[in-house]
């Protein structure tokens, strides 16, 4: 079953980005480096996603203390950390020739920064405590208190002037571009959530084998 998701996420990976370098058109204002976008967006959704989970999953631990749910809190915090990681750099080197800088303190910026910063924190707070059981509740409160910044990254663009251009998807009154457009988004996107569950799947079994071998 895992081995079997891992090769949908890379042939939908593979799909989505020969639709995005190859098939979607070209923008008439920023040309080809606009298609980073049909990367970039997705990486930073999916991290919404694994964040959004490991907040679930630390309130269930919180109450009931399941370390199955632990597990998987543990795992979705390690792919979203890498995946707004690379949403950050890919931004970047998009924000480079678009904006002339690679990095600005504005309003959306900053709140990705900071949130990279807590759930960094939340990794690091996993590693430092040698009680699994105090590790995996501290980090529980943690993981459900840095989701707060979620609202705040996805809503800066509206509520404060900034350079970030508004959301692609997931906006108010939905998508406005074309099809064109929207297709090689959604097929990345759906690639990208594919490959956050491979990723958790395979974390969340290595987890247990671990917890198993102390044991």
């Amino acid at each position: 079953m895992v081995k079997a998701l891992g090769w949908l996420a890379a042939a939908s990976i593979a799909a989505g980005l020969v639709m995005a370098f190859g098939v979607a058109p070209r923008e008439v204002t920023q040309g080809n480096v606009q298609r980073i976008m049909y990367v970039h967006v997705p990486l930073i959704l999916a991290s919404y996603l694994a964040f959004v989970v490991l907040a679930l999953a630390s309130l269930v631990y919180l109450v009931r203390r399941d370390e199955a749910a632990d597990r998987v809190a543990h795992a979705s915090g390690e792919v979203g950390v890498m995946f707004v990681g690379l949403g950050i750099a890919t931004g970047s080197i998009w924000g480079k020739p678009t904006w002339g800088t690679w990095w600005t303190w504005d309003a959306r910026l900053t709140s990705v920064a900071i949130l990279f910063v807590m759930y960094l924190g939340y990794l690091l707070l996993r590693g430092t405590i040698e009680d699994p059981e105090r590790a995996a509740r501290y980090c529980a409160v943690l993981g459900i208190v840095a989701a707060l910044d979620i609202p705040l990254v996805h809503f800066s663009v509206y509520w404060w002037r900034t350079l970030h251009q508004p959301p692609s998807l997931m906006k108010p009154g939905g998508f406005t571009g074309s099809s064109s457009i929207l297709w090689p988004l959604l097929v990345n996107l759906i690639a990208f959530v594919l490959l956050y569950a491979y990723f958790v799947a395979r974390r969340v079994r290595l987890l247990r084998a671990e917890a198993e071998a102390v044991a």
